[in-house]
């Protein structure tokens, strides 16, 4: 399963913060970020995680984040 994020994630620092989090939470998926997207773009991919989680944790660190459509 591959979900797509669009965030206000702006710095490569943040990215790699946000990264460690969700890795602590999902740590069989590939999890990286596309800044040079205008969207910001959070991807992630892997058999077991839950799209809300993920927005939580990413929301609680003081971003947007939604799913892409």
């Amino acid at each position: 399963m591959v979900e797509v994020f669009k965030t206000n994630v702006y710095a490569v620092s943040h990215s790699e913060k946000i990264i460690e989090l969700l890795y602590q939470h999902f740590p069989e998926c590939k999890i990286n970020f596309d800044l040079d997207d205008c969207d910001n773009i959070l991807r992630i991919e892997g058999s077991a995680f839950e799209t809300e989680k993920i927005k939580l944790i990413v929301n609680e660190n003081g971003y947007m984040c939604e799913v892409l459509e």
